[in-house]
């Protein structure tokens, strides 16, 4: 009799090379693939965004020290949550007064991933993302492409996915992580 493999061995088996944007050092993961091969292994899953109790808003404000929102999925009556700040452009956080809903509905869509990532997809991709500053990741063979490589490849998961859309449906703009 053979053991069947968990939703983390299914997903964590999965590639997602290729489905990656790199922005800077940093990879991300679309939130479109990543909760589209979620619910093929998990068709019952579930997100959940928490909101402030006080002001009903999708984050939690610290002042200058910035705001992060908080993300669960479940799968399987398991909540993995992940807890994200919203950053600007140089992934630094962002002021709570300087927060707009566009950066807190990215940080949602970030947040989301890495909650899947917590079931095991693309769980790789932030391996050694907790280092303390300076120090470097450790060297692991993954799919994920390197930044070199990223440059060589002349279309990216995003572009390739507009290509895939029809002109009509190509207009409406899709959030990534």
């Amino acid at each position: 009799m053979s053991k069947e493999e968990s939703v983390f061995e299914q997903l964590n088996k999965i590639s997602v090379a290729g489905k990656t944007d790199q922005k800077g050092k940093f990879t991300y993961l679309s939130w479109v693939y990543a909760w589209s091969e979620l619910k093929k292994i998990a068709p019952d899953a579930t997100t959940k965004v928490y909101h402030n109790e006080v002001t009903n808003l999708p984050y939690f404000g610290a002042g200058d020290a910035g705001v992060i929102v908080k993300v669960g999925v479940t799968v399987n009556g398991l909540e993995h949550i992940n807890y994200l700040p919203a950053m600007n452009f140089s992934n630094k956080a962002i002021k709570e007064s300087d927060v707009n809903m566009m950066d807190i509905n990215k940080a949602i869509q970030r947040a989301t991933v890495k909650a899947i990532a917590l079931h095991g997809l693309g769980l790789y991709i932030y391996a050694g993302e907790d280092l303390p500053e300076g120090e470097e990741k450790p060297k692991t063979k993954s799919p994920v492409k390197k930044k070199d490589d990223a440059k060589k490849s002349s279309t990216s998961f995003r572009q390739s996915v507009k290509k895939e859309v029809p002109a009509k449906a190509a207009s409406t703009e899709e959030e990534e992580l």
